[in-house]
């Protein structure tokens, strides 16, 4: 037996089914993410949802009327990678403490790529009011879909700007970091970037270019990295391996920062006395560097709050701004 009740004027199970060529039970069955389906007729099934538009009515029932009071925190990543950066822990406790005044539970949802489609599917079948997305990758755009069918805010911005996001000014935290270089007479700044398919990593990268342009200096001593210390490690190792001299660099995160000292270390190099290092999040990595950071602090527990804050406040069905930005400060330590 199923419980779905069509909403008048939307799309019916019935019509999904037709366009999957499947039963009404097999939607059913995909939209309560059950188990017992293969993979091609999911496919089937999604690609039919998203043509049409439909959102299970369990969820729209829920929405409308008899919420589960329940958020999802979903973080697109490996549990590796989630483990290891305080910036996650940092959030959910900014998240947990603005719930803790509220009748919203919070789920932890921590989605590989091969997960995706799960997790999609929970939070489509009336499990919870509305998602906060953290760590958003421009490969993967089923979480902006999702958002145009239930309430969703994004910590950081996302590729796509027809989304909700709590964020940083990443371009000017990184200008400010890089300007501090230049105000301390660091004339050849090189740079460690984030990804390039998150937009933090291309905004802080931006931000780079803008405050050695505004100098008059050049900006092409550039490696990417992917936010950890093994590969702010490896990204200072290639920029050494090019054999240009720098006397500064800008890191787009303290993780890569503290595995650039490394190579720097490795390779002789002093800090700050041969090279200044300055980077973005006032995390343990920044405050326990040998030495110490100079850094960009993003207060991410106050954006935690402040994404819980929004989502709540758009499954009220107020009107909210899609941005809000969080001011960020540079911390002075010892790197340059």
């Amino acid at each position: 037996m199923t419980l779905d009740v069509e909403r008048a004027g939307a799309p019916t199970l019935e019509e999904v089914a037709r366009a999957a060529g499947v039963s009404r039970s097999t939607v059913s069955r995909v939209v309560n993410g059950s188990p017992n389906v293969t993979a091609d007729v999911i496919t089937a099934v999604t690609t039919a949802i998203d043509k049409l538009g439909y959102v299970p009515n369990r969820a729209a029932r829920s929405l409308a009327s008899r919420r589960t009071h329940a958020i999802a925190l979903v973080i697109p990543e490996n549990t590796a990678k989630f483990f290891a950066d305080p910036y996650f822990a940092s959030v959910i406790q900014g998240v947990a403490m603005h719930l803790a005044s509220t009748d919203y539970t919070l789920s932890l949802l921590i989605a590989s790529e091969t997960e995706s489609e799960k997790t999609r599917r929970y939070l489509q079948g009336g499990n919870v009011d509305g998602a906060l997305i953290l760590s958003h990758h421009s490969d993967d755009q089923a979480y902006v879909q999702l958002s145009r069918r239930m309430p969703v805010v994004f910590g950081g911005r996302p590729m796509s700007d027809d989304a909700y996001y709590v964020d940083v000014d990443n371009v000017a935290a990184a200008r400010s970091a890089t300007e501090y270089l230049v105000r301390r007479g660091k004339t050849r700044i090189a740079t460690i970037s984030g990804p390039h398919d998150m937009a933090s990593g291309l905004d802080r990268l931006e931000g780079w270019r803008q405050a050695l342009a505004a100098a008059g200096l050049p900006a092409d001593l550039h490696e990417e990295g992917d936010f950890t210390p093994p590969s702010g490690e490896a990204a200072m190792r290639r920029l050494l391996a090019r054999d240009e001299p720098f006397d500064g660099v800008f890191a787009a995160s303290a993780q890569m920062a503290s595995g650039a000292l490394i190579a720097l270390r490795e390779a002789g190099l002093r800090v700050p006395e041969d090279v200044g290092i300055v980077s973005i999040d006032n995390d343990y990595f920044a405050q326990n560097a040998l030495p110490p950071l100079t850094t960009v602090d993003q207060p991410s527990v106050r954006q935690g709050s402040t994404m819980a804050d929004v989502l709540l406040r758009l499954i009220d069905g107020q009107d909210v701004p899609r941005t809000t930005i969080i001011p960020t400060s540079l911390v002075e330590r010892a790197s340059v």
